[in-house]
């Protein structure tokens, strides 16, 4: 698996390298991508990128318009209304998340984009807790992978869950040992 990072001009990030019109590029993991509110809402450029498949962790939330009709039938899409607050309950999405993107990456050809507003907390939640259900890293080691690339920030509130989470697998995998 490899992911992709791109940035266009989404509040905190301009990292370097151009590839697409102002987008700037950073392998992070294969074919999953990471971004802003202002790539996810821009439809050529999920065509020009060949996203099959959007993670919106933001869905329904100002500025964040994703939906299968804004997308149309080319993209499938996945809307987590989740808020940016330490009082939001995110791990409720962290199971059905985690398993859309391991769909999506086993479906043939696909992109998949994971976004939020701005792109370190909502979503950068759930990529993580879809590398520790599905590829059984722990929380530490997920963190440091995706921070090896890209800077992420989840708020105390979902590094809570996580850290649940976290301990909630560590001990099921002790249970099989």
């Amino acid at each position: 698996i490899t992911f992709y990072y791109y940035t266009a001009y989404c509040n905190y990030f301009n990292v370097s390298l151009n590839v697409y019109k102002g987008f700037r590029k950073k392998e992070i993991y294969e074919i999953l991508f990471f971004f802003c509110r202002s790539v996810a809402n821009d439809r050529y450029s999920i065509w020009k990128l060949g996203i099959t498949h959007v993670l919106n962790a933001a869905h329904g939330r100002q500025h964040c318009l994703g939906s299968h009709t804004f997308y149309g039938s080319t993209v499938d899409y996945h809307g987590v209304p989740a808020d940016d607050s330490p009082s939001f309950d995110i791990s409720l999405y962290f199971y059905s998340s985690a398993d859309y993107i391991q769909d999506a990456l086993n479906t043939a050809d696909a992109r998949i984009l994971v976004h939020c507003a701005v792109g370190v907390s909502r979503s950068a939640s759930l990529v993580l807790a879809y590398l520790m259900i599905h590829h059984h890293y722990s929380l530490l080691d997920a963190i440091t992978k995706v921070k090896e690339h890209r800077w992420i920030f989840p708020n105390t509130g979902f590094l809570k869950q996580l850290r649940a989470l976290d301990k909630k697998l560590h001990t099921k995998k002790q249970e099989k040992s």
